[in-house]
């Protein structure tokens, strides 16, 4: 394991000695304000973050419909234009479990941060905090729970798989606990890992592995290079000294592709919830019976997700089951969407269709490959921005008065 590390240091130094003087041309901070959409962030992150690292957040399973999906469905739905009504003092605030929140956005749990950006996880829970929203961290992180609570002065949320090791799980619950995280957040649609054909293509691993086409990659991204020879947190942190007879990269490997547990089961939410002893909020529902069975079994929370579209290819967007899954089961959980979020019309859509609030993965990582902590802000900014100049124009104040109402002609999808 440790050779594997100091051999990824010695290549990354190999790659980078030429590329110093490149650091000026390529800092973050001079392009970041020019960005005034999430798509200007994914422009800039393309051409910071190595192809095999962008890939792997910008991509979905099979033929990656449900992937365009996510995002082009937001586009069918028309909005209540208002006028001559009194804009003044406007409010984004709202809550998720009880706690207040800046805007009714959430950082998601997304795999492997931190080879968006070197630290990213640490970074992205910097931004949130100070931003005002929360933060969660995902089981297969490059940072591990221990150091984001190390790096932030708030509880953050952390994302749990259910593996076949439940020892293992059983410690990683209670390092939750211990680090003071004020939510789990469960996800249940990973017993069985969807075939995304960008990363089987690109080699996808943590650290890269140094072949020709990896080294040629991070040649021609010197500044996230440079970052990544100044930081030890190249690897999966929650699992790598954690997890017994792991002894190296490769076995690491060959554990966490043996570990998803297919015989996961709606009684799981019950055993995770008894544990840790707090909120749990249930992700990757994307059908109404699945939703009942979510809140008869415990849930604090429902995430609408069909994983970012990186699981069943060919099922349906996150917006267009959510009317069915709030009328299933809205009033007796809190009920958020998850996937295609671009903009703030987007999060006001997903208000207005029933969400409590929304996610954003990738909407967050474009801003972190584009610019780290100050990417992500921007991308907070962006959202928040425009989220507050259309519930303007849509004639409302508050965004807890935001519903059907704000929708043009009940335009729900699919009508």
């Amino acid at each position: 394991m440790m050779q594997g590390i100091a051999d990824f240091s010695k290549g990354l130094k190999r790659t980078t000695d030429s590329g110093r003087t490149f650091s000026e041309r390529n800092n973050p901070m001079s392009a970041l304000q020019s960005c005034l959409t999430i798509d200007d962030l994914k422009r800039l992150a393309r051409r910071r973050v190595p192809k095999m690292f962008f890939d792997y957040a910008d991509s979905g399973s099979w033929t990656e419909s449900t992937y365009r999906a996510n995002e082009s469905d937001f586009q069918k739905i028309l909005l209540r234009q208002r006028v001559a009504v009194n804009m003044e003092g406007r409010s984004l605030k709202t809550e998720m479990l009880g706690e207040t929140i800046a805007m009714p956005v959430a950082i998601a749990p997304t795999g492997l941060t931190g080879m968006q950006s070197p630290d990213g996880e640490i970074k992205a829970a910097k931004a949130a905090e100070k931003f005002g929203v929360p933060f969660t961290l995902s089981t297969m992180s490059i940072c591990s729970i221990e150091d984001i609570a190390e790096n932030t002065s708030k509880p953050f949320w952390f994302q749990l798989y259910v593996m076949r090791d439940r020892g293992f799980i059983e410690r990683l619950i209670d390092r939750a606990k211990a680090a003071k995280c004020s939510a789990l957040v469960l996800t249940m649609d990973l017993q069985i890992l969807g075939q995304r054909h960008k990363d089987l293509r690109n080699g996808l691993s943590a650290p890269p592995k140094f072949t020709p086409k990896h080294i040629w990659q991070m040649a021609t991204r010197p500044a996230w290079a440079f970052g990544m020879l100044g930081t030890q947190r190249r690897t999966f942190r929650n699992l790598v000294g954690h997890v017994d007879n792991l002894a190296d990269l490769s076995s690491l490997s060959a554990w966490t592709g043996s570990q998803f547990d297919p015989t996961l089961s709606w009684s799981d939410v019950a055993w995770v919830k008894e544990r840790f002893g707090g909120k749990v909020i249930v992700k990757g529902v994307l059908d109404a019976d699945d939703a009942r069975l979510a809140v008869a079994n415990g849930a604090d929370g429902i995430i609408v997700s069909n994983h970012g579209g990186r699981q069943l290819d060919g099922a349906p967007s996150s917006i267009q089951v959510l009317p069915e899954i709030v009328a299933a089961v809205g009033g007796k959980t809190e009920i958020y969407l998850d996937g295609g979020i671009r903009s703030g019309q987007d999060v006001l859509k997903a208000v207005a269709l029933g969400a409590k609030a929304t996610f954003i993965g990738r909407a967050f990582l474009y801003g972190l490959g584009a610019g780290g902590e100050a990417g992500v802000t921007r991308s907070l900014e962006i959202i928040q921005k425009e989220l507050d100049i259309t519930m303007a124009l849509c004639g409302e104040r508050d965004i807890k008065n935001i519903g059907a109402h704000t929708i043009y002609r009940n335009g729900l999808v699919g009508n």
